[in-house]
């Protein structure tokens, strides 16, 4: 099993766009045999301590395998969609790992 966490940055302003982005991606999810597990949008006095810039939203999701993960990067539903996050989105950091 693969876990992802995504720490996402937006564009100031596009909030809506990234929205309409995720409106599609996120079901996506599923079809890929994937999961999404948490949609976090954290306040500025949810972070007790630390230098990273807070983020807009951060995703945890799991897929099967990488096969799975990369056909949802893949899809083509999604790919018709990704000038919004190109539009919305600053900035990604994403972390891959497994449970251990």
């Amino acid at each position: 099993m693969i876990w992802l966490t995504q720490l996402i940055y937006i564009k100031e302003g596009e909030e809506r766009t990234f929205d309409d982005f995720e409106a599609v991606a996120i079901p996506l999810i599923a079809k890929h045999r994937g999961k999404l597990l948490m949609r976090y949008r954290p306040s500025p006095e949810d972070v007790i301590d630390g230098t990273l810039e807070k983020p807009y939203e951060i995703h945890v999701v799991t897929f099967d395998d990488d096969a799975d993960l990369q056909a949802f990067f893949r899809d083509e539903e999604r790919k018709k969609m990704l000038h919004l996050k190109e539009q919305s989105v600053r900035e990604v950091v994403l972390i891959k790992g497994s449970k251990v």
